[in-house]
């Protein structure tokens, strides 16, 4: 018995060493015609769009004088739901969006309060105004799971025939509310 070791014959040590830059030239690929796709990396995917919204009853928001989130409430109109918090940065910059938003009575403006302090969201709303025509509290989160939520804030649309027509991740800006948001809202009150 040999305890001599072998060393790999040219061939294979080539191999071995390119190896590592075959590998790295083919993620650099792939990177490559992603990036050159265009397609929207920030764009979150759900598997809700096309479903009927999930079955939601949440309790009004106490001192607001406005119903809670009950998703019967979608049959026939197109509805905006979105889901918000005091505690949420985000949600403060979006909310001049929301509340212009708001101003088209064509659909309506619903919300979700998500894990907030009941005082908290009505001196968020006290201070920067309602846009909401409904608010459904959501203290334990639990709506929100059902919903696909990743984090606050995000917007989802509902069709009159109840389902998920669209949903966008983040903060709405002037920008994204004309080019994506109104257009989703356009195309669900136009479906029969």
């Amino acid at each position: 018995m040999s305890s001599e070791t072998e060393t790999p014959s040219p061939p294979r040590r080539r191999l071995i060493v390119l190896l590592p830059l075959v590998i790295f030239l083919g993620l650099a690929g792939l990177f490559l015609l992603q990036l050159l796709s265009g397609r929207d990396v920030s764009e979150v995917p759900s598997a809700l769009i096309g479903q009927p919204a999930p079955q939601t009853n949440l309790p009004a928001l106490e001192g607001t004088n406005l119903p809670g989130l009950d998703s019967k409430q979608f049959a026939g109109k197109v509805t905006l739901v979105n889901v918000f918090a005091s505690w949420c940065a985000p949600c403060r910059e979006e909310h001049p969006v929301l509340l212009a938003l708001s101003q088209d009575k064509r659909f309506v403006t619903a919300a979700l309060n998500y894990k907030d302090e009941p005082e908290n969201a009505r001196r968020f709303l006290g201070e920067l105004g309602n846009p909401f025509q409904a608010i459904g509290v959501d203290e334990a989160g639990r709506a929100a799971i059902d919903w696909g939520v990743y984090g606050v804030p995000e917007t989802f649309v509902v069709g009159k025939d109840g389902k998920i027509a669209y949903k966008h991740v983040g903060p709405l800006t002037a920008e994204s509310a004309e080019t994506l948001l109104l257009s989703q809202i356009e195309k669900a009150l136009a479906a029969r």
